[in-house]
């Protein structure tokens, strides 16, 4: 249940800049989200959380952006979405610092390196040469730096608090153990 609640929350966050008139460029819950999701439940589930992502698309083209939308368009970000999850499954069911480290930076430079290179190749945005590819990847630094902090602060507290929280409890019971007096 936990993991539907941070897949939602995480789906909120790409919504919520735009309900309050900012922009959030790119800071938000979602890396974080899909691989808590996809490290606690089945691999048969990231299409689950790929079709809530996949909502946010929808709403955020139409409703917010007021722009036509057109299913081909998305693809490869919904790809995108189903593999973080699959990431989250394959490294991190057995959570270890280098291992949330490791989806972060898997989730965050990925997204970054695929959602450029649909840019370039497909939006007329940019020439189709090495230079055009480059200045592409330039433009997308910004965002890739909130995604990288999001991605990284997010999966700290989503991965991070319970284990501080079991090392306390086991504290708590050794100092309550070592105060008991002997019988």
């Amino acid at each position: 249940m936990l993991a539907i609640l941070v897949l939602l929350l995480a789906a909120f966050s790409r919504l919520l800049p735009h309900a309050m008139h900012g922009v959030g460029l790119n800071f938000t819950a979602v890396g974080a989200g899909l691989l808590f999701f996809g490290s606690r439940r089945p691999r048969w589930q990231a299409g689950i959380a790929a079709a809530v992502m996949a909502l946010t698309d929808i709403y955020l083209t139409k409703v917010v952006y007021g722009l036509p939308f057109h299913v081909n368009d998305y693809l490869v970000t919904w790809a995108w979405y189903a593999a973080v999850c699959l990431i989250g499954c394959g490294l991190l069911r057995k959570v270890t610092a280098l291992r949330v480290v490791a989806g972060v930076f898997a989730s965050a430079s990925s997204f970054f390196l695929l959602s450029n290179f649909v840019v370039w190749i497909g939006s007329g945005m940019y020439a189709h040469s090495l230079a055009g590819l480059s200045a592409c990847y330039a433009a997308g630094l910004p965002f890739y730096a909130n995604d990288l902090a999001s991605t990284g602060l997010v999966s700290a507290a989503l991965f991070g608090l319970p284990v501080l929280a079991a090392r306390m409890t086991e504290l708590l019971h050794a100092s309550h153990r070592q105060n008991q007096p002997l019988a």
